[in-house]
């Protein structure tokens, strides 16, 4: 009865929230950006408000998708977006409500951003743009069909499938590891996905790389694991944070000590903590997460950054905006990985942009080519195949 009760509340404050009876109470504003001022009553333009738990400069997952929101302001005058930081995981959906009555877009990006579905069925004339989960109500359901609601989720096994296959192929001390932030699915992906990168590797290159996972740093899924006997007992290695720099760097730290040379971040802005561990070890190299990290990577006359894997926000974020301005926006849900066009995951390839040799760039073009083909086909949270099992590697 307590539950039911409590849920009742949260649900009743949500919808409160929407109407404007509140003020702002959970994030606060951090920036405005137009290309030419606020938009006018009754005109074109649109306000546009991005949430996010560890802000849009953590050069990875956020700042891609406030890149993609940039990209579009810069080429409308009357459009303006704010950056609302709300570093409170329990308060993220109550932020959303308290804002989204001033603005005509909410760009929301991050798994923990699921449950708006009231939200978002109570304000039909505002669109949704929610990266990284399709949208469930206050119990957990999942809502499909809003006719204002755009989800993208990627499949970010596949990325992280080329940074363990990168991994493998380039590591000189034979141990390499994947660092998360929180184990929700699309870092359950990314795990999942390293993982059988290297094993693909030993099993079809000839590496003998092993993945180093330590206990105390081990995740629970947010949602149980299809396939295997993993239930939510994911193993790994987890900050459990996308926030913490201090942890990120503990964690590789405890890796580096454990003899690995080569470490996959996807944790946001605590993934910049595991750079400052491996440059401060003077040796070894980080792959990084998203977008292309390259420049983040500058130590000294050297580069840390090995090469990066890709989820492509910004691109496929802009084009929801024009439509949305265009008036061709049309509601879905969307997974997008190498194969969509324009493609939702890959890694850097670029000379001058990675480091990779020319034996392990080749192998990884190959295995590219393969993947987008089908003949491979990585492990994730939902898929029901493991890094020991999936078609491709038997």
């Amino acid at each position: 009865m307590k539950k039911k009760t409590l849920r009742l509340i949260s649900m009743l404050l949500v919808l409160v929230l929407t109407l404007g009876l509140c003020a702002c109470g959970g994030g606060n504003p951090v920036s405005e950006e137009s290309a030419g001022g606020d938009a006018a009553d009754g005109g074109k333009g649109l306000k546009i408000c991005i949430v996010t738990t560890s802000g849009v400069d953590d050069g990875s997952f956020n700042e891609n998708c406030y890149d993609g929101i940039k990209a579009f302001t810069a080429e409308h005058a009357d459009c303006t977006v704010t950056d609302v930081k709300e570093s409170d995981l329990s308060k993220v959906i109550e932020t959303v409500g308290s804002l989204v009555g001033d603005y005509d877009v909410m760009v929301l990006p991050g798994f923990n951003f699921a449950a708006i579905a009231e939200i978002a069925q109570a304000n039909t004339d505002k669109y949704f743009i929610v990266v990284d989960s399709t949208i469930t109500d206050l119990d957990g359901n999942t809502v499909n069909g809003l006719p204002n609601v755009y989800t993208m989720t990627f499949l970010e096994q596949e990325s992280g499938f080329f940074a363990g296959l990168a991994a493998a192929l380039s590591t000189e001390t034979g141990k390499v590891a994947v660092v998360n932030g929180i184990a929700f699915p699309s870092n359950v992906n990314y795990e999942f996905g390293f993982m059988a990168g290297v094993n693909y590797a030993n099993a079809k290159f000839g590496t003998s790389a092993e993945y180093v996972e330590i206990p105390s740093y081990a995740g629970e899924a947010a949602v149980p694991v299809a396939g295997g006997d993993y239930g939510t007992a994911v193993g790994g290695n987890y900050i459990g944070d996308f926030a913490d720099q201090a942890k990120g760097k503990e964690v590789a730290e405890a890796l580096i000590a454990a003899g690995v040379d080569i470490i996959f971040p996807a944790a946001g802005t605590a993934g910049n903590g595991c750079f400052t561990a491996i440059k401060e070890n003077g040796s070894g190299y980080c792959i990084g997460c998203d977008v292309d990290q390259f420049d983040d990577g500058v130590n000294g006359s050297s580069n840390i950054i090995l090469t990066s894997v890709l989820k492509v926000m910004d691109i496929n974020i802009t084009k929801q905006l024009n439509a949305i301005y265009d008036g061709t926006f049309k509601g879905a849900d969307d997974t997008l990985g190498a194969a969509s066009d324009p493609a939702g995951t890959g890694f850097v390839s670029a000379e001058g942009r990675q480091q990779l040799s020319a034996d392990a760039l080749e192998k990884m073009n190959q295995a590219y080519e393969d993947l987008k083909a089908g003949k491979i086909e990585p492990p994730s949270n939902f898929n029901g195949y493991t890094p020991d099992d999936f078609p491709g590697l038997n």
